[in-house]
């Protein structure tokens, strides 16, 4: 089923921009009704998730950006990682999912692979031309300024999805919205 721009979101922002979809499965095989753009990594550290904040947009979004020709969706987000936050996962990431995005202004549908990865040192930070800051954050309190729904939204899928995985040892089941596809 393709995405579609008049689909019911997930979650949307003020912005016009929604997520419509998470379509857990396997790395190898991405969704094909959409452009698969961009990878995002969801970094955990105790009970916080990574967070940055975009110059341009002024809101705190997941580390992630797009995927460069000859690179993977893993390769994109490693990179864009360190390259955003100088931060380092412990061990390899895990895939999480494709997230399905129909964005603003001109409705386009678009995938970005989603992974998660867990860290115990926090590396040195370096605002840049793109980020201004990051933060640990711990998906409950507020932060100074706009969180981005659309990633907030994420970050907690993988949150649950990577506590789950750590107790059954293995990929969950999806998790489905009534009357959705995953």
């Amino acid at each position: 089923m393709p995405l579609l721009p008049d689909v019911p979101p997930l979650v949307a922002d003020d912005r016009g921009n929604a997520l419509v979809s998470f379509v857990r499965g396997t790395e190898e095989v991405p969704p094909r009704d959409a452009p698969l753009e961009a990878a995002l990594v969801a970094v955990r550290r105790a009970d916080r998730v990574l967070m940055v904040f975009d110059r341009r947009r002024r809101d705190w979004e997941l580390p992630g950006g797009w995927v460069e020709e000859g690179e993977s969706p893993r390769e994109a987000a490693e990179r864009e990682l360190v390259e955003e936050s100088g931060q380092r996962t412990d061990g390899p990431l895990r895939f999480i999912g494709y997230a399905g995005f129909v964005l603003a202004p001109d409705r386009r549908a678009e995938y970005a692979a989603l992974f998660a990865g867990r860290t115990t040192t926090i590396r040195g930070f370096r605002p840049n031309d793109e980020i201004a800051a990051l933060c640990w954050w711990n998906l409950r309190d507020a932060l100074p300024g706009r969180v981005q729904p659309l990633d907030a939204c994420l970050a907690r899928l993988a949150h649950v999805t990577g506590d789950r995985a750590a107790s059954a040892n293995g990929a969950p089941a999806a998790v489905r919205r009534p009357g959705r596809r995953p």
